[in-house]
């Protein structure tokens, strides 16, 4: 298969990385920073306390055209889109017939169509399945994406376009950023206030290079972004969340709105909806070691008579909660926080107590 040896695309901001000091990877068929000098605790703390800046370009951004648009798309999702109104996102996921998700993306009412951001790994996917709607045009969009993440995110690209300090979470509009039209969404995918903004790939440095004038902001990557949504309890696709995880084991039940509970009509509605009225047989929790290890993927959780009950599906060191943080599924009796429990690491039961998520307090501005 040629696709298996092809080489790894590049965004448009990778002379940049590379400038810049970015220790490039191999990330979802692109070449991406994994950290740059700072480090990834550095990068990390960058962005707790100040902002830090990440290349998201590899996401697959998507339009929606069509008058029934958004009715459309609540055949794929389990949540509303017709009564979102313009300048609104939402998280939500595809679901698959047996109640798995398929992927999660972010909607947003653009006003005369949806604008999406799904995950690198699963765009092609999504981009086919999108058009499985009829009277619906899928657009994939070739722009930049780049996310400013943390407390001065507001000082920093206010700066550049003094509107965006109005946007609340979960809103987006389009604003003028150096004389160029781009997509600002006040969101992201690490616990602090920021924004994603889309830009035109010609301009994606110079505007890049902008914001980096800012003496509170500095470059991330995938290391720090990755330990950033652990510990605000993100989940991770094909890690935390995938085809075979249903969004009630994932504890996302707040994803799925009143009607859509009441009415179904999307994939795997049966399942899900059985779960929602039952409770399911697992749950997503927050799992701490209580030694300094991280306990990572693929680590089994036992209960104290040494029966497993789980296993981890991500983990690292979380540099500000001060110490390793996991989140992982075991059965739902043993889901209570305060609950103890031993990770079996190389032969040896390693204590550990359920957590409630997240391990560090999310900073969003409603």
């Amino acid at each position: 298969m040629t696709e298996a040896t092809s080489e790894p695309q590049k965004t448009p901001l990778y002379d940049l990385h590379v400038e810049l000091g970015g220790k490039m990877v191999d990330f979802a068929g692109w070449m991406m920073p994994v950290n740059y000098a700072l480090g990834v605790a550095g990068e990390h703390k960058q962005c707790r306390e100040k902002a830090a800046l990440f290349d998201v370009s590899h996401m697959g951004q998507v339009e929606l055209h069509g008058e029934d648009a958004a009715a459309k798309l609540e055949t794929l999702v389990p949540s509303l889109i017709t009564t979102l109104p313009e300048g609104k996102s939402r998280y939500t996921f595809f679901t698959n017939k047996d109640g798995g998700i398929m992927d999660d993306l972010i909607a947003s009412n653009a006003g005369d169509y949806l604008y999406l951001v799904v995950n690198a790994s699963m765009r092609t996917q999504d981009v086919a399945h999108l058009k499985s709607l009829e009277g619906v045009e899928v657009v994939e969009i070739d722009r930049s994406l780049i996310a400013i993440q943390g407390p001065s995110a507001e000082a920093i690209v206010s700066a550049v376009a003094p509107e965006a300090a109005d946007l609340k979470f979960m809103e987006t509009r389009l604003l003028d950023l150096m004389g160029s039209e781009c997509r600002v969404s006040r969101l992201g995918y690490t616990g602090e206030d920021g924004y994603e903004i889309s830009l035109p790939n010609g301009r994606a440095v110079e505007i890049t290079r902008k914001f980096l004038e800012h003496e509170d902001l500095e470059m991330a990557g995938l290391g720090a972004r990755d330990s950033l949504r652990l510990e605000a309890g993100l989940c991770l696709y094909g890690n935390d969340i995938d085809n075979g995880t249903s969004p009630v084991e994932a504890q996302l039940n707040w994803v799925i709105q009143k009607r859509r509970r009441e009415e179904g009509g999307f994939p795997g509605a049966d399942h899900i909806l059985r779960e929602l009225a039952d409770g399911p047989s697992r749950k997503l929790v927050g799992i701490k070691p209580d030694g300094r290890a991280p306990a990572r993927r693929g680590v089994e959780v036992a209960d104290k008579d040494g029966n497993v009950i789980g296993q981890i599906s991500s983990g690292g060191f979380g540099p500000t909660f001060g110490g390793p943080v996991s989140m992982g599924y075991i059965e739902s009796k043993f889901a209570e926080a305060g609950t103890a429990v031993d990770l079996l690491i190389r032969g040896k039961a390693m204590p550990a107590t359920i957590i409630k998520l997240p391990f560090v307090q999310q900073n969003y501005k409603r």
